[in-house]
């Protein structure tokens, strides 16, 4: 049926408006975490592969969570090491003479830290790792009074860190809390 409004060629009808609400090209709907679940436990092995590969090929992230998975879901204690050791050597790169430039780099490291956390999808591991990012940035001379935007990030983090403290069990809780009483003092 045609519209009762006439339309030029380019799609817009005479008085300036697209004649279509929205046009979205989606042409499968996506499948739920159970769907998923289900089908792939009627793939075999080989198959399970070749679709993990293929999926690694479509983005960076992907293939780190598999690269993960696979390399480093062995030795979690060693692998938060080395997400506290990258962090405090971005610390060093941090850009101090501007606080613009500052935000931004906190944040570039933030978003690592917390795309490595996800990875391990551990509550002890993102305390670990944002207890060790709020330490390095209180050492490190920034001064978070400057900034109202320094001093929300640094409290956001504070925040996070309880949260995760909140669901570990309680002699982790104890010693994590000791850490955290440290940074709180002095905000």
């Amino acid at each position: 049926m045609v519209s009762p409004v006439a339309t030029l060629s380019s799609g817009f009808s005479l008085d300036g408006s697209f004649p279509y609400k929205s046009i979205i090209f989606n042409p499968m709907k996506t499948a739920g975490i159970s769907e998923l679940k289900e089908e792939l436990q009627h793939r075999q092995a080989k198959e399970i592969t070749e679709l993990c590969l293929r999926l690694a090929r479509f983005k960076k992230e992907n293939k780190e969570l598999l690269t993960y998975m696979l390399f480093e879901s062995h030795n979690p204690e060693a692998y938060t090491e080395s997400i506290k050791e990258n962090i405090s050597e971005a610390f060093k790169e941090v850009n101090t003479t501007n606080l613009y430039f500052t935000k931004k780099n906190l944040r570039r490291i933030l978003r690592q830290a917390n795309k490595h956390i996800k990875y391990t999808s551990s509550k002890q591991t993102e305390a670990v790792v944002l207890i060790h990012f709020c330490s390095q940035l209180k050492t490190s001379g920034i001064s978070l009074q400057k900034s109202t935007a320094l001093n929300n990030i640094y409290l956001q983090q504070i925040k996070k860190i309880k949260a995760a403290i909140a669901a570990l069990h309680e002699d982790l809780q104890y010693d994590l809390l000791k850490e955290i009483k440290d940074l709180e003092f002095g905000i």
